[in-house]
């Protein structure tokens, strides 16, 4: 299923649109893909121009950034504490870029996007003492 983001409906007027054209490969778009939490999916999506993109169906493990340390480790994903843009997704369970989860070392704020990239990166929240 594709999804055309062309003018169509009414004018801020009220008047109708009249489309003058038909629909154009370039601008049709796809759903959006909503990484969960479990063991690692992945799919191919073929891109514009001949690429690839991977993009993650759900995610078990996270790349996460420790400052203090600085350095990175592969850690267990348990849970999904907030996503500020939607509380819907939170409350899904649903990683998105800006998500804060919770892992085996502490929360840590997603940077990665896991439906366009296909991984899931992270940087470790220093507590608040």
């Amino acid at each position: 299923m594709a999804f055309w983001h062309g003018d169509r409906g009414r004018k801020i007027t009220g008047g109708k649109i009249k489309i003058s054209r038909k629909k154009r490969l370039r601008e049709l778009g796809n759903l959006p893909t909503y990484t969960k939490v479990g063991k690692d999916k992945m799919i191919k999506v073929k891109t514009k121009g001949g690429g690839e993109k991977l993009r993650l169906l759900t995610a078990e493990f996270a790349n996460v950034f420790d400052k203090s340390s600085n350095s990175a480790k592969k850690v267990k994903i348990l849970d999904v504490l907030e996503h500020k843009d939607n509380p819907q997704l939170t409350r899904s369970k649903i990683i998105t870029k800006g998500t804060i989860i919770k892992t085996e070392i502490g929360n840590a704020i997603v940077t990665s996007r896991p439906s366009q990239h296909g991984i899931v990166n992270a940087v470790l929240l220093e507590e608040k003492k």
